[in-house]
């Protein structure tokens, strides 16, 4: 099987054009493997549909799958562009949750940075948790897949690795959640950390850039139809968000490397 790893600000998954097969979470756990496999935070297939230009479906690093990736499909963009499976530099790519449309940012033959319209996000109320005796506070974001945010003072005294767990499996949330700390660095910039679900700590997460946007907004920490710079461990993404709560994100799309498995 031939695969190509890609990443987006670091949050990285091994690329495959065709069906998905049989053994997909045996395979996508396996290959996903840091130190006895190619390395990744999963796989994402790439299909032809029969609703849009191109299909994905993405795969964590646990084998389960996942409905959205935000860095994932800026990919999905560079791959089919870059490759020759079209020359369009507007297309369309049917996900688990919805058609979204890509613009391809084009620079001598090959896509440096892609826009994508990630449709509407959906905010809810805070909600108050606790956990091991602790109150937390968060805020529930839908972007097509779920997403808490919490807000922090300080970004690198988040409890990232013993929190977001806690967070992802908690009764709340039936079919788990990612987890994004967040700190408010000015009325359009944002810092972000992640934990993803079914992949734990990843760079980056696009998904999570736009729901942490989208609940700094509804909070007036920053304003409607204004870039907002998030940073995250891979880099910065620009998100926008609308008075509706429609969400567009800008960011790059990187090879690393072709791979073949041998079994």
């Amino acid at each position: 099987m031939h695969f190509t790893k890609m990443h987006g600000l670091g949050n990285d998954y091994l690329y495959v054009y065709g069906e998905v097969p049989s053994n997909i979470k045996e395979l996508s756990t396996k290959l996903s493997e840091r130190h006895f496999g190619a390395g990744s935070d999963g796989m994402i297939y790439i299909s032809p549909s029969t609703v849009a230009d191109f299909k994905m479906r993405i795969f964590n690093a646990d084998g389960s799958e996942a409905k959205m990736c935000g860095n994932g499909i800026r990919c999905v963009g560079k791959y089919v562009y870059d490759k020759g499976y079209t020359d369009k530099k507007s297309l369309t790519v049917e996900t688990l949750s919805g058609i979204k449309t890509l613009e391809l940012g084009v620079s001598f033959g090959k896509v440096k940075s892609v826009t994508v319209d990630m449709g509407q996000a959906v905010p809810a109320e805070d909600m108050t948790l606790n956990i091991d005796g602790e109150t937390v506070v968060l805020t529930p974001v839908s972007v097509g897949n779920p997403h808490a945010v919490i807000f922090v003072d300080d970004i690198e005294k988040a409890p990232l690795t013993t929190l977001g767990p806690k967070i992802e499996h908690h009764e709340a949330f039936a079919d788990g959640v990612n987890v994004e700390f967040v700190q408010v660095l000015g009325n359009s910039e944002l810092r972000m950390k992640v934990w993803e679900r079914g992949s734990g700590v990843t760079m980056a997460c696009g998904t999570g850039a736009c729901a942490s946007a989208t609940a700094a907004v509804k909070k007036k920490c920053c304003a409607y139809c204004e870039p907002i710079s998030v940073h995250l461990d891979g880099g910065t993404l620009k998100i926008t968000v609308t008075p509706d709560n429609k969400v567009t994100m800008t960011g790059p799309a990187e090879f690393v490397y072709e791979g073949e498995t041998m079994e």
